[in-house]
Parts: structure tokens; sequence; C-alpha cells
């Protein structure tokens, strides 16, 4: 290995603010991550709700970019995108998805597995009357995951719509939110010498309960 990487050799993190037993586990998975999101908002983690989704194209090539979770309840996770973007045609072709949040300051991650669909057009419009102005503009702004030549395209195209739209913005056809159903749910807490606790839930189809194990780290 070259020795200008050594330092890279150096970047350890020893564990030890945290640890998770069975008994600190609530038996509903969704009121356990909410524990933990509230947990990681109370400690003022920048932005708690964001998460890396990843998915996998027609060409079984897997992509990851991080998004933000709006809300969720025992039905699954929702946030919110172009319909014409990477993320959500890959979901169009293979509606399997990986989400993981990762609260580093407090050792813990948390990775969830589940099936994304779209949720209704007017849920999606409910939550879209909730979004600052620039926001709402800027669903119209951006050709979401297209070649553009340069900054200055968007910048044209947001002044083009902030003109057109100047009393309501409409929501865009092409705009709206995905529910990710899971189907496993793992709560990571990190532990000194890499002997991390893993807790998992698992969906028995049966009956739609979950089943809980501890995982080696």
């Amino acid at each position: 290995m070259a020795k200008s990487q050594d330092w890279f050799n150096k970047l350890r993190i020893s564990y030890e603010i945290g640890e998770l037993n069975d008994g600190d586990l609530h038996h509903d998975p969704f009121e356990q991550f909410r524990i933990w999101l509230e947990a990681a908002a109370t400690q003022q983690l920048p932005e708690p709700n964001a998460f890396v989704l990843s998915t996998v194209d027609q060409t079984h090539t897997p992509s990851s970019r991080t998004v933000l979770l709006k809300s969720f309840d025992t039905k699954g996770f929702v946030f919110f995108s172009n319909y014409n973007s990477k993320k959500a045609k890959s979901i169009e072709l293979n509606p399997k998805v990986v989400m993981n949040f990762l609260w580093l300051p407090l050792h813990r991650q948390v990775i969830i597995e589940g099936t994304a669909t779209k949720i209704s057009r007017e849920d999606s419009e409910d939550y879209f009357k909730t979004r600052p102005i620039s926001s709402q503009l800027g669903a119209w702004t951006s050709p979401q995951s297209e070649v553009i030549e340069n900054r200055e395209v968007l910048e044209k195209r947001a002044q083009e719509f902030s003109e057109k739209f100047q009393d309501q913005v409409p929501m865009p056809d092409f705009w709206g939110g995905f529910i990710i159903d899971p189907n496993l749910i793992e709560f990571w807490q990190g532990r000194p010498s890499r002997l991390h606790d893993r807790f998992r839930y698992t969906k028995e189809t049966k009956n739609s309960t979950w089943k809980l194990n501890r995982i080696a780290p």
C-alpha cells in the first residue's frame, strides 16, 4: 500500500457512547424508528430525516442518492420526487429498494428494505401545498437527471416559471410521492472493538407480524 495512504489507516473511531439490548427495543419497529429519529432530532443532528435510497435499474445496476423522509406510519415511509428522475424510473422497473439512515454522532444506523409505490395524487398535492414557494417552483424548474448545458439553464427556467406562476404554483403532473412498504428494518448501534449491536425485524408473510432477531455484527 502506498505510504501516502498511512493517514487513511488511522481513521478509526471507537464506538463507546451507547448499547442496544433486547429489552431496549419496542416490539413495533415503526415505534422504535420514531424513538431513534426523535433522538437524532433532539441532538440537533443536521437533516435527521435524510437517508440514502438505493435502487436497481433495468441493467441490474445499483445506484444511490440522498433524499428526505417526509412522513411515516405503519403503512410505510414517504418521500417525494420528480417522476421522470433516474430513481423514479428505476422504481417503476424494479420497486424493491433499500433505505439507509446514518446518525453517526449517535453511532446509529437503520437499514430498511421494502417495496416502493406511488402515493395518490391527492396526498401528493396536500404535501406540495405545504412546501415553500421556492421549492414548488423548483419542482417545475429542474428536469431532474437530464443533462443540462450549464447553471444558466436552471436560472433561466426558474425565472420563466416564477413569472408564469405568480399567483399560485400548481403541482406538476410529473412530481409526487412514493411510499416504501418495509419487509425488513434493522437497527445498528456501534460498540467497541467492532462488536456492534444489530437487531433485525422481519415481517412474517402469513400474518404481517414482525419477528425480531439479534444479528452478528
